[in-house]
């Protein structure tokens, strides 16, 4: 034992909680960061000035513009060893030795100007209809969809003979903006607008509470941006997607600070 004889040894005290980050520029610029500070406040967990959505309901992190290397360590300690995170318009490198488990260009698209429109057929699903929806979205592939994804928005679905066969959602909510995503059709029912349909009905009900629809895509999807762009939507930026997942012996102390609100 080191230290004078009869002292007592105290762990390091956490860093002191910060302030809510302030989202620079527009709100669709750092869409994450506005929604979590945002209307999407209560979904919030946060370590140090890093803000991250329940791994059960998005894997969309917010960092810092130029995050440093105690904002990686938080996000180690928020992922756990082996978690996965996912970033939008971010640009910046991880750690070395963190795995990059996705990345791609895309775009993110303002519907500002489009006309809108309710759907007779829409059915709004709530969380008994979740099984049916990771079925569709397992096999369409539209993005992630989680077990509380349905809790961050309204999303609706057509049905044929009772089966789910297309749906669109609401996802990252920044305020006066929501985004449309989940956009996904049955590959048996492709071909007859229901994709179109959902979106417009969506954007309705985003457009009736004062907001903006907003949605993104990869850009190689260049048949999703093609219909998008017939609905009124318009090129708003280039942005990327980058998933990546803290090193599996990953171990970051508590003391780093924070903790999850």
């Amino acid at each position: 034992m080191t230290g004078t004889p009869g002292a007592i040894s105290h762990p390091p005290a956490p860093r002191p909680p910060e302030p809510s980050p302030a989202v620079p520029g527009h709100p669709l610029d750092h869409p994450a960061l506005a929604s979590l500070t945002g209307p999407h406040a209560h979904f919030a967990e946060r370590r140090g000035r890093l803000l991250r959505y329940p791994p059960d309901v998005s894997p969309w992190l917010a960092l810092p513009d130029a995050p440093d290397a105690a904002d990686w360590a938080d996000a180690a300690a928020l992922a756990g060893p082996g978690g996965s995170l996912a970033l939008v318009g971010y640009r910046v490198p991880p750690p070395d030795d963190w795995e990059i488990t996705f990345s791609a260009d895309g775009v993110q698209l303002a519907g500002t100007d489009m006309r809108t429109a309710p759907d007779e057929e829409a059915v709004r699903l709530g969380p008994a209809d979740v099984p049916e929806i990771l079925d569709l979205v397992e096999r369409t592939q539209p993005g992630p969809f989680l077990a509380r994804t349905i809790e961050m928005g309204t999303y609706l679905g057509i049905r044929r003979e009772g089966v789910l066969v297309a749906m669109a959602g609401e996802r990252l909510h920044p305020p006066g903006w929501t985004e449309i995503s989940a956009v996904c059709t049955d590959p048996a029912f492709r071909g007859q607008g229901l994709a179109a349909r959902l979106v417009l009905a969506v954007a309705h009900s985003v457009r009736a509470r004062g907001e903006q629809p907003f949605l993104h895509a990869a850009s190689s999807n260049t048949n999703a941006i093609r219909l998008y762009e017939t609905l009124g939507f318009r090129l708003r930026r280039t942005t990327r997607f980058l998933g990546v997942r803290v090193p599996a012996g990953e171990s970051r102390s508590a003391e780093a600070g924070g903790g999850t609100g």
